[in-house]
């Protein structure tokens, strides 16, 4: 990606990223499909591992689709992304991800 449609990707990224209501997580795919781009999952990988905001877009609400938090969680590593999901009243499985019901799905239509 050159300089500016990396930036607008980047920017669409942390607004998707904002969006993740407290008490969920997203996928890296998910956000991803949200920004515009479904295959680019990586690059959202990037794109928090720069947040240039950590306070203002809460990154550490993306886990892999499978739960997992990031091994290389910039700021502070997995214990801390877990501690802060868990503030938010996440929960995690026997295995250690993220149980399913805490997912966000900005696709679904609500009932009520």
């Amino acid at each position: 990606m050159n300089g500016n449609k990396k930036d607008g990707f980047f920017n669409a990224v942390y607004e998707c990223v904002k969006s993740v209501p407290k008490g969920k997580v997203a996928s890296y795919g998910t956000i991803a499909a949200m920004a515009g781009n479904p295959r680019a999952a990586r690059i959202v990988g990037w794109a928090l591992h720069v947040n240039p905001e950590p306070e203002k877009i809460p990154c550490y609400r993306i886990v892999t689709k499978s739960g997992k938090v990031s091994s290389a969680f910039a700021f502070g590593g997995e214990n801390v992304q877990r501690a802060m999901l868990v503030s938010d009243g996440v929960e995690f499985d026997e295995n250690g991800n993220v149980k399913k019901e805490y997912f966000f799905h900005p696709y679904k239509q609500s009932n009520t």
